[in-house]
Protein backbone atom coordinates (compact mmCIF):
# COMPACT_ATOMS: atom_id res chain seq x y z
CA UNK A 1 0.00 0.00 0.00
CA UNK A 2 2.96 2.27 -0.63
CA UNK A 3 2.00 5.62 -2.06
CA UNK A 4 -1.47 5.70 -0.52
CA UNK A 5 -2.22 8.19 2.22
CA UNK A 6 -2.69 6.82 5.75
CA UNK A 7 -6.36 7.87 5.70
CA UNK A 8 -7.02 5.80 2.56
CA UNK A 9 -5.22 2.74 3.93
CA UNK A 10 -7.15 3.10 7.22
CA UNK A 11 -10.42 3.19 5.26
CA UNK A 12 -9.42 0.10 3.29
CA UNK A 13 -8.48 -1.74 6.51
CA UNK A 14 -11.76 -0.75 8.16
CA UNK A 15 -13.84 -1.91 5.18
CA UNK A 16 -11.90 -5.16 4.95
CA UNK A 17 -12.10 -5.89 8.66
CA UNK A 18 -15.84 -5.15 8.69
CA UNK A 19 -16.28 -7.89 6.12
CA UNK A 20 -14.02 -10.27 8.06
CA UNK A 21 -15.79 -9.55 11.37
CA UNK A 22 -19.15 -10.58 9.85
CA UNK A 23 -17.77 -14.10 9.41
CA UNK A 24 -16.25 -14.46 12.89
CA UNK A 25 -18.40 -16.35 15.43
CA UNK A 26 -18.23 -13.91 18.36
CA UNK A 27 -20.85 -16.05 20.16
CA UNK A 28 -18.10 -18.58 20.87
CA UNK A 29 -16.41 -17.50 24.16
CA UNK A 30 -13.02 -18.82 22.96
CA UNK A 31 -13.12 -16.70 19.80
CA UNK A 32 -14.26 -13.66 21.75
CA UNK A 33 -11.44 -14.10 24.29
CA UNK A 34 -8.91 -14.46 21.46
CA UNK A 35 -10.14 -11.17 19.97
CA UNK A 36 -9.90 -9.52 23.39
CA UNK A 37 -6.38 -10.89 23.82
CA UNK A 38 -5.41 -9.54 20.39
CA UNK A 39 -6.73 -6.10 21.36
CA UNK A 40 -4.83 -6.13 24.65
CA UNK A 41 -1.65 -7.32 22.91
CA UNK A 42 -1.98 -4.56 20.32
CA UNK A 43 -2.28 -1.92 23.04
CA UNK A 44 0.68 -3.37 24.95
CA UNK A 45 2.79 -3.13 21.78
CA UNK A 46 1.71 0.50 21.29
CA UNK A 47 2.56 1.25 24.92
CA UNK A 48 5.98 -0.40 24.51
CA UNK A 49 6.67 1.64 21.36
CA UNK A 50 5.67 4.86 23.13
CA UNK A 51 7.79 4.11 26.20
CA UNK A 52 10.77 3.22 24.00
CA UNK A 53 10.39 6.53 22.15
CA UNK A 54 10.28 8.28 25.54
CA UNK A 55 13.49 6.47 26.53
CA UNK A 56 15.19 7.61 23.30
CA UNK A 57 13.97 11.21 23.73
CA UNK A 58 15.20 11.31 27.33
CA UNK A 59 18.54 9.78 26.30
CA UNK A 60 19.07 12.39 23.54
CA UNK A 61 17.81 15.27 25.72
CA UNK A 62 18.04 17.73 22.83
CA UNK A 63 18.00 21.20 24.41
CA UNK A 64 17.90 23.06 21.11
CA UNK A 65 15.56 26.05 21.40
CA UNK A 66 12.34 25.77 19.42
CA UNK A 67 10.14 28.80 18.75
CA UNK A 68 6.76 28.78 17.07
CA UNK A 69 3.48 30.66 17.08
CA UNK A 70 0.41 28.73 18.24
CA UNK A 71 -2.80 29.53 16.40
CA UNK A 72 -5.86 30.59 18.33
CA UNK A 73 -9.05 28.54 18.30
CA UNK A 74 -11.60 29.60 15.71
CA UNK A 75 -13.90 32.28 17.07
CA UNK A 76 -11.50 33.29 19.83
CA UNK A 77 -10.60 36.96 20.27
CA UNK A 78 -7.15 36.09 21.60
CA UNK A 79 -4.05 36.73 19.54
CA UNK A 80 -1.71 33.92 18.48
CA UNK A 81 0.77 33.04 21.23
CA UNK A 82 4.53 32.69 20.87
CA UNK A 83 5.87 29.49 22.39
CA UNK A 84 9.55 29.13 23.23
CA UNK A 85 10.55 25.64 24.32
CA UNK A 86 13.19 23.00 23.68
CA UNK A 87 13.06 20.03 21.32
CA UNK A 88 13.17 17.72 24.36
CA UNK A 89 10.20 19.45 26.02
CA UNK A 90 8.26 19.48 22.73
CA UNK A 91 8.90 15.76 22.15
CA UNK A 92 7.94 14.97 25.75
CA UNK A 93 4.65 16.83 25.26
CA UNK A 94 4.06 14.85 22.05
CA UNK A 95 4.65 11.60 23.96
CA UNK A 96 2.14 12.65 26.62
CA UNK A 97 -0.35 13.37 23.84
CA UNK A 98 0.28 9.91 22.36
CA UNK A 99 -0.30 8.23 25.73
CA UNK A 100 -3.45 10.26 26.40
CA UNK A 101 -4.79 9.37 22.95
CA UNK A 102 -4.17 5.67 23.54
CA UNK A 103 -5.82 5.82 26.96
CA UNK A 104 -8.87 7.57 25.49
CA UNK A 105 -9.12 4.90 22.78
CA UNK A 106 -8.92 2.08 25.31
CA UNK A 107 -11.55 3.79 27.47
CA UNK A 108 -13.93 4.27 24.56
CA UNK A 109 -13.39 0.69 23.41
CA UNK A 110 -14.02 -0.54 26.96
CA UNK A 111 -17.35 1.30 27.09
CA UNK A 112 -18.34 0.11 23.62
CA UNK A 113 -17.40 -3.49 24.34
CA UNK A 114 -18.42 -4.06 27.95
CA UNK A 115 -21.35 -1.63 28.28
CA UNK A 116 -22.87 -1.71 24.77
CA UNK A 117 -21.61 -5.25 23.98
CA UNK A 118 -20.07 -4.36 20.60
CA UNK A 119 -17.51 -6.95 19.54
CA UNK A 120 -16.72 -6.08 15.91
CA UNK A 121 -14.65 -2.95 16.73
CA UNK A 122 -12.20 -5.13 18.68
CA UNK A 123 -10.65 -6.28 15.40
CA UNK A 124 -10.45 -2.85 13.79
CA UNK A 125 -9.12 -1.22 16.96
CA UNK A 126 -6.44 -3.89 17.19
CA UNK A 127 -4.99 -2.84 13.83
CA UNK A 128 -5.61 0.88 13.17
CA UNK A 129 -3.97 2.30 16.35
CA UNK A 130 -1.00 -0.06 15.94
CA UNK A 131 -0.58 1.11 12.36
CA UNK A 132 -0.86 4.72 13.56
CA UNK A 133 1.84 4.18 16.20
CA UNK A 134 4.31 3.17 13.49
CA UNK A 135 3.24 5.97 11.13
CA UNK A 136 3.47 8.80 13.68
CA UNK A 137 6.07 11.55 13.42
CA UNK A 138 7.70 10.61 16.71
CA UNK A 139 8.15 6.99 15.58
CA UNK A 140 9.56 8.10 12.24
CA UNK A 141 12.17 10.28 13.95
CA UNK A 142 13.08 8.32 17.08
CA UNK A 143 12.25 4.73 16.11
CA UNK A 144 13.19 4.64 12.43
CA UNK A 145 15.88 7.33 12.56
CA UNK A 146 14.53 9.61 9.83
CA UNK A 147 15.89 13.16 9.92
CA UNK A 148 13.61 15.83 11.40
CA UNK A 149 13.29 17.80 8.16
CA UNK A 150 10.49 18.63 5.73
CA UNK A 151 7.20 17.20 7.09
CA UNK A 152 9.01 15.88 10.19
CA UNK A 153 10.32 19.31 11.17
CA UNK A 154 9.16 20.47 14.58
CA UNK A 155 6.61 21.80 15.35
CA UNK A 156 4.66 19.11 13.55
CA UNK A 157 1.87 20.15 11.25
CA UNK A 158 -1.54 19.03 12.45
CA UNK A 159 -2.98 16.18 10.45
CA UNK A 160 -5.93 17.21 8.35
CA UNK A 161 -9.14 15.72 9.58
CA UNK A 162 -12.82 16.40 9.98
CA UNK A 163 -12.29 18.84 12.86
CA UNK A 164 -9.17 20.56 11.46
CA UNK A 165 -11.22 23.54 10.31
CA UNK A 166 -12.09 24.47 13.90
CA UNK A 167 -8.57 25.64 14.69
CA UNK A 168 -7.38 29.10 13.76
CA UNK A 169 -4.81 27.79 11.32
CA UNK A 170 -1.53 25.93 11.30
CA UNK A 171 1.34 26.36 13.72
CA UNK A 172 3.77 28.91 12.32
CA UNK A 173 7.48 28.47 12.83
CA UNK A 174 8.82 30.75 10.10
CA UNK A 175 11.14 33.58 11.14
CA UNK A 176 8.72 36.37 10.17
CA UNK A 177 5.84 35.00 12.28
CA UNK A 178 8.09 34.39 15.29
CA UNK A 179 9.66 37.86 15.09
CA UNK A 180 6.22 39.49 14.72
CA UNK A 181 4.98 37.66 17.81
CA UNK A 182 8.13 38.61 19.75
CA UNK A 183 7.69 42.30 18.82
CA UNK A 184 4.03 42.17 19.82
CA UNK A 185 5.06 40.71 23.19
CA UNK A 186 2.70 37.74 23.03
CA UNK A 187 3.95 34.79 25.05
CA UNK A 188 7.58 33.81 24.75
CA UNK A 189 7.94 32.29 28.19
CA UNK A 190 10.19 29.29 27.95
CA UNK A 191 8.49 26.07 29.02
CA UNK A 192 10.66 23.63 30.95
Amino acid sequence: MAGLSPQITNLLIILGMMQVSKRIPFDDPNVLNMCRAGYVLSNLIILAITLYIKFVVDKKKDLTTLKYVEPTPMGSSEEPKLVTTTVHAYDTAQIKTMLRSQLMGVGMMGVMHFYFHYTNPLLIQSIIPLKGAFEGNMAKIHLFGQPATAELKRPFKAAGGLMSGLTGGAVQSDRAAVEAAEKAGRGGVKEE
